[in-house]
Order: C-alpha cells, then sequence, then structure tokens
C-alpha cells in the first residue's frame, strides 16, 4: 500500500466486513477516511476499533441509506459541505439474497441498493471527483454477476410473485459491473481524469450472507464453512488494490487468483461476456437516471 496522506475516501458499508477491512488498510496508510453506513452506532464502533490499533487516523462516519435517495442527496450535500476533494471512493455496501421487499423509493431491495444506490451516490459526488486529481471509484461486484443477464422488466428486476433472490442478487452486480465499465467510457469521452474499475472478493467470510442463516445446511456446516472461506481481510484485497495500485487501468476488473476465483492475490480478470455488453450499459445507464432522479453533469 502506499502512502495515502492527504487523500480522502468514502468506504460505504465501511462499519462492518469488506468494507471495515477496506477502511482499516486505508487509515493505516495516512488516509482521511469517511465511512458511510445507515448506523451511526455501528459505524463509530468501526471507529473506535480501527482508532485503537492507528491512534493517529482520521476518521468520520456519516449516516448514509442506500435504499433512500433522499438519505443520498442528504450526504453527499453533507460531504460537500466539509470536504474540497474526493480521491477515492469505494460503492462497498450490499445486502445479498434477501426476501422480497421495496426500498423508500419503491425499488426491488437488492437492485436498488446494490446498483441504484450506488449510481445515484456517485452522480452526486461527481463534482468533486471532477475537482480532484486522479481520483477512482472502485465499485464492488461478485462471482454471481456471471449467473445471470440483465432485465429492465418491473424497475430491473422481476415482480413479487415471480421474485427469485439469488436471480435478483446476481442482477444487481452484474449491474455493477455494466455501471463501472460504462463509467469509464464516459470519463474517457469527456476527457475526465477519473479512474473507474470493479472488483469482487470471491467467497470471503462476512456477515454479506446473513440471510442464508435460516438454511439448514448453512447451520448444520457453519463452523466448517467459517473455517474454509477467506477472511474479510482477504476478500478486501481486490478492492484495495484497485484503489491504490499505481499500475491500474481503468475499467479493469480485480478478483481472487485461486482456484475458480473463491480465494488468493489479487489479479486483473475477465468478468462474463454479459457484463461488456455496451448497448445494455447505455440502456441501464439511461434507466438508471431516471429511476434515481440523477443526471450526471459531465
Amino acid at each position: 500500500m502506499p502512502n495515502l496522506t492527504g487523500k480522502v475516501a468514502i468506504v460505504t458499508g465501511g462499519n462492518s466486513g469488506l468494507g471495515f477491512e477496506t477502511a482499516k488498510a486505508f487509515v493505516a496508510n495516512g488516509a482521511d477516511v469517511i465511512i458511510a453506513c445507515r448506523s451511526l452506532e455501528r459505524g463509530e464502533q468501526a471507529k473506535e476499533q480501527i482508532l485503537k490499533k492507528n491512534p493517529a487516523g482520521t476518521i468520520k462516519v456519516l449516516p448514509i441509506d442506500l435504499t433512500d435517495l433522499t438519505s443520498l442527496k442528504n450526504f453527499a450535500d453533507s460531504f460537500k459541505s466539509h470536504y474540497t476533494r474526493l480521491d477515492i471512493l469505494i460503492n462497498n455496501a450490499g445486502i445479498m439474497i434477501s426476501p422480497f421487499a421495496l426500498t423508500k423509493d419503491g425499488f426491488e431491495s437488492q437492485m436498488g441498493t446494490n446498483h441504484l444506490g450506488h449510481f445515484a451516490l456517485t452522480g452526486h459526488l461527481l463534482s468533486l471527483l471532477k475537482a480532484t486529481p486522479n481520483p477512482r471509484v472502485v465499485t464492488v461486484s461478485s462471482l454471481a454477476h456471471k449467473q445471470w443477464k440483465i432485465s429492465f422488466d418491473n424497475n430491473l428486476c422481476e415482480r413479487e410473485r415471480s421474485y427469485n433472490r439469488f436471480r435478483a442478487y446476481a442482477r444487481s452486480k452484474l449491474a455493477n459491473l455494466l455501471f463501472a465499465y460504462q463509467l469509464q467510457r464516459n470519463f474517457d469521452a469527456h476527457g475526465i481524469k477519473c479512474l473507474s474499475l470493479a472488483a469482487h472478493p470471491g467467497a470471503s467470510h462476512t456477515n454479506l450472507g446473513r440471510y442464508m442463516e435460516k438454511n439448514v445446511f448453512v447451520r448444520l456446516f457453519r463452523p466448517l464453512i467459517e473455517r474454509m472461506l477467506p477472511s474479510a481481510e482477504s476478500g478486501a484485497l481486490p478492492q484495495l488494490r484497485a484503489a491504490v495500485d499505481q499500475t491500474v487501468i481503468g475499467g479493469q476488473f480485480f478478483g481472487p487468483s485461486g482456484f475458480m476465483e473463491l480465494a488468493g492475490s489479487p489479479v486483473v480478470l475477465k468478468s462474463s461476456k454479459n457484463s461488456y455488453n455496451t448497448e445494455d450499459a447505455i440502456r441501464l445507464w439511461k434507466v438508471s437516471e431516471e429511476l434515481a432522479g440523477v443526471k450526471y453533469k459531465w
């Protein structure tokens, strides 16, 4: 990790799992870190834990709710009132295979949280990214993106009566990649010196899989699963490399190098063929601007 003194980084979901490990690594290397999360209490607990090992670190906790477009606008306004630069934006927070639910704005919750929330947040922060020398946006996807195609029906997902939570999760993670790659194309088209990158953690053990806790198989073999899965610290390495490696190129995708990309050191990978579909990416961008009510001002 390079010295990040003077850099400002936002990590959504920085209070736990991959986000916590990412925030911790940034603080340890001198960055000013903003933990963006729904619970201020859990955010402050994470801050306290990180500062125990890095007492000279700088961390601020700001509330954000990716299921609420008003909250996203309020977060961005609050951030811009305190900071004049944004070097690293980690679009990390998310939910996985959750039961059917709607966000506060009426979107299917997994697509609303994982994709639309981060799409809106990035758009609100675009002016600061443009004002910062060589900033980066890192969007965290998943291996699950390979399992499905994007759908533009019913606000980007199926209706409640046909809802499949695994399919909905896969679609939201594919949307993350379509967004990340199109964001880089837009940066390039408008001459903006910003990098958009993507990453996936492999099969790291975090609380993202909490909706599987009632599964009999998971409960029975949980001790074994926890021993076998890589740690959140290991799972955060791909997004950390995307955020700080000086040799990266915009539009790259990072993940573990090992068997089936489940674990290992972070390397550049190819995502699914569907994730590079420019027609889908452009259509998704247009639909996302309409749904989120956020027009990117290049």
